[in-house]
């Protein structure tokens, strides 16, 4: 029997973005991304089934574009960046559903806090760039609940209303590039 050898994929940041919305006062919605974040995957082969994944993002490098509000998301009340200063995940599965579509099962921790977590993922191909790096490209969709991680602070206003939503939908677009 002949042994794969793991092929080691790394992000590629100045390809990759990653987001998240919330709702605010449940009326309307609220976009903010990470600016720094990095992971690696590793495969078996070609395909991307089982593959072991790991991802790290930057709590500081938060942006909704308001920086008011930035600082209070980095704030105890919320992500506690000084003391928590990384998201991670880590992957569990990693099975191929369709042609395009895995189902991404893994580990989130936020705020010292461990879940598991279900995400989509739409496989957009694989193709070599200008240089000739081999680049695969992902969209990964999910949804998490904010306070199943610590991130408890309601600010009801006066009115009685919810500041924040509780449902968090993540999204993100990755390019890995293929390691030599």
């Amino acid at each position: 029997m002949e042994t794969q050898i793991a092929t080691k994929w790394s992000i590629d940041p100045m390809h990759s973005e990653v987001q998240f919305k919330v709702k605010h006062l449940v009326i309307s919605t609220v976009t903010g991304s990470f600016q720094n974040f990095e992971g690696t995957v590793e495969t078996e082969g070609d395909d991307f089934s089982d593959a072991k994944i790991n991802f790290s993002l930057d709590v500081n490098s938060i942006n909704t574009n308001q920086a008011q509000r930035d600082g209070h998301l980095k704030s105890a009340d919320f992500f506690d960046a000084e003391q928590y200063p990384h998201i991670a995940f880590e992957s569990t599965s990693f099975t191929k559903e369709g042609d395009e579509n895995y189902k991404l099962v893994g580990n989130l921790t936020i705020k010292g806090v461990t879940k598991p977590v279900t995400l989509q993922v739409e496989h957009g191909g694989v193709a070599n760039d200008f240089y000739g790096n081999t680049k695969a490209g992902f969209e990964i969709d999910g949804k998490i609940n904010r306070k199943e991680f610590g991130l408890t602070w309601d600010g009801v206003t006066e009115a009685g209303s919810v500041v924040v939503g509780e449902d968090i939908k993540l999204h993100a677009n990755i390019q890995l590039a293929k390691q030599a």
